[in-house]
């Protein structure tokens, strides 16, 4: 776009160019955004009163409310709750239990606001958060956004140990997180924010757990909404708290992503299979190495060595940096035999996902 030598006026490179300011203008001046932050909850008054507490920290003059969803809880937070009463704007509602995803379903129906940030109860919130979604939002609109997750420097070793399998670009490429990945971005349910124009459009997420919200987000362009990455608006993730249970979350990312792929073909990719090939080819370097062959596991090594002095020196702890090389073990581990196993049944024999991996739906 080039200033006309008349000034006030623009002569534009494209027509779409034209279309999408048009369009960008037409938003800003007939929808003033109303955040409301959707949070289900299952047994974790502890996490809530940590969230809440970071909530009130928001240096934000942005209105907002806060929607509690309590999904069954035999630990209901409702006494956390009372107590951030006169410091938020809080709705609080207790329902049967039925899964994270028609939860948060529940709360964008009752919430009062026309755009959701949808949080996991296991986040912090950074205090400038909402006024950079804002901001962000002004500038280049999504219908959907996602942002990233991080480890906040009160967290235990473990779990900046697992943050660091999760997010770095030597284990997952960066994808939770990437700033190049600003368009078409799959946003997680732990960090992302819809409009009700688009949840009405869709209705929100599936009974599918996890894997509700990539589902929703193709979902999303399908309708031809479209989704995007916030690279500063990013929420401190706990995870999960040990080992068993970390193994156990990424098994279920694996046996989901086959079906996801079966159901949204377009989403298929090479490098969903990196972890099942890791795998497999470490298997087969052991027994070379057995057998006198060293070159093949030497790579690994370089690959284990990289890794651990990256980790070491990224969380500037030896310790953090040994755990963190095990977290991405048992997430190679978890996630590519899952992986394999679920394609096998779903992709190649044509099983029904809910008949054979009945954990996965919420009915």
């Amino acid at each position: 776009m080039e200033s006309h030598p008349l000034g006030g006026f623009f002569l534009f490179s494209s027509l779409s160019d034209f279309s999408r300011l048009v369009k960008k203008l037409f938003f800003c001046v007939s929808m003033k955004r109303a955040y409301s932050f959707i949070i289900p909850v299952y047994n974790r008054p502890d996490e809530i009163d940590e969230l809440l507490a970071s909530m009130v920290s928001f240096t934000t003059a942005i209105p907002f409310e806060v929607c509690i969803i309590e999904d069954g809880s035999q630990q209901d937070c409702k006494t956390v709750v009372e107590r951030y009463k006169d410091k938020l704007t809080i709705n609080y509602h207790y329902k049967e239990n039925s899964g994270p995803g028609p939860s948060r379903n529940y709360g964008m129906k009752v919430a009062t606001g026309n755009y959701f940030i949808i949080l996991d109860s296991d986040v912090i919130m950074p205090s400038d958060y909402l006024d950079l979604v804002e901001e962000a939002l002004s500038i280049n609109y999504f219908d959907c956004f996602g942002g990233a997750d991080a480890a906040h420097d009160s967290f235990s070793n473990l779990q900046k140990a697992i943050n660091y399998s999760m997010t770095s670009f030597l284990t997952t490429g960066g994808i939770r997180g990437k700033k190049k990945a600003v368009q078409n971005f799959e946003p997680r349910s732990f960090n992302m924010g819809i409009s009700k124009a688009c949840f009405e459009a869709v209705g929100g997420f599936g009974k599918i757990h996890p894997g509700e919200d990539p589902d929703l987000s193709w979902r999303i362009k399908k309708a031809g909404f479209n989704t995007g990455f916030i690279p500063g608006a990013a929420v401190f993730h706990k995870r999960r708290i040990s080992w068993s249970k970390f193994k156990q979350q990424v098994t279920k990312f694996g046996l989901v992503r086959p079906i996801l792929n079966t159901w949204h073909p377009e989403s298929r990719k090479i490098t969903f299979w990196f972890p099942t090939l890791f795998i497999l080819g470490l298997v087969v370097s052991l027994i070379f190495l057995i057998l006198g062959y060293w070159w093949f596991a030497a790579l690994y090594a370089f690959y284990f060595c990289l890794l651990l002095i990256h980790a070491t020196i990224l969380n500037k702890s030896l310790s953090i940096g040994l755990m963190a090389l095990w977290a991405t073990c048992v997430q190679f581990y978890g996630y590519g035999m899952a992986f394999l196993k679920s394609f096998w049944q779903v992709r190649l024999l044509k099983k029904d996902p809910e008949q054979v991996f009945p954990h996965l739906f919420f009915k």
